[in-house]
């Protein structure tokens, strides 16, 4: 196994934690991939804050109807009991504590839960779009995230210093080094790379990961 996992590979992690019949809805971007990667047996339902609920896999290159899209304007097919809404039902469904799990990329994550996925800073480009509705609304508040910057900082952070889309929302964080959970107001881990040592990865954290238990190992096909 590499020195890391891919944003493939940690999609696939995050994907086996989504039980049968949940409602979902993934951040657009790299959490999308999330939805390739449903365990045998199980199918979850997801859903969209441009008002889809239920739709299929992405449509084959050159088969798209770009009436039918996703809130990241991606093509998405449609499966049987596929349900279309108002956008503003949608975003009802979202506050109204319907989804059992939404999940999203970081910029940073906080020990106490805090999460900053929607601007970089002053110089950024703000992009909230539906995150901070879905961080409240969600059941259950999931990230998918590199585990450091391009630059090597630690996105696993005591305080985040970037603008805030949730206060003490996130609940478990699967990363390309580890699988996180949030307790307490702190880092548990759960799993790691076989590779990677725990004073390894508290090098790459930007704070302390506590171990109250055995750490699984983070294994995942080669995809």
């Amino acid at each position: 196994m590499s020195s890391k996992l891919s944003s493939t590979q940690i999609a696939w992690r995050a994907a086996q934690d989504i039980t049968d019949g949940a409602y979902v809805n993934l951040g657009i971007g790299f959490p999308e991939m999330v939805a390739r990667f449903q365990p045998p047996g199980r199918e979850a339902i997801f859903h969209t804050e441009n008002g889809i609920l239920g739709f299929g896999e992405a449509p084959a290159v050159g088969e798209e109807d770009w009436d039918l899209i996703n809130a990241g304007k991606k093509a998405v097919t449609l499966k049987p009991g596929t349900a279309f809404f108002h956008h503003a039902d949608s975003f009802a469904m979202v506050r109204g504590g319907h989804l059992d799990v939404a999940i999203l990329g970081a910029y940073e994550v906080a020990e106490t839960g805090d999460l900053a996925n929607w601007s970089t800073g002053p110089k950024g480009v703000p992009a909230v779009g539906g995150a901070m509705d879905l961080v409240h609304g969600a059941k259950r508040v999931a990230v998918i995230t590199d585990h450091v910057t391009k630059d090597g900082k630690p996105k696993l952070v005591k305080r985040c210093s970037l603008p805030l889309t949730g206060v003490g929302c996130v609940t478990r964080v699967y990363t390309s080094l580890a699988v996180i959970d949030i307790e307490g107001g702190h880092f548990i881990l759960r799993e790691k790379l076989p590779s990677l040592s725990v004073e390894d990865l508290q090098a790459q954290t930007g704070a302390e990961l506590l171990v109250p238990g055995p750490v699984a190992d983070l294994l995942v096909p080669e995809l």
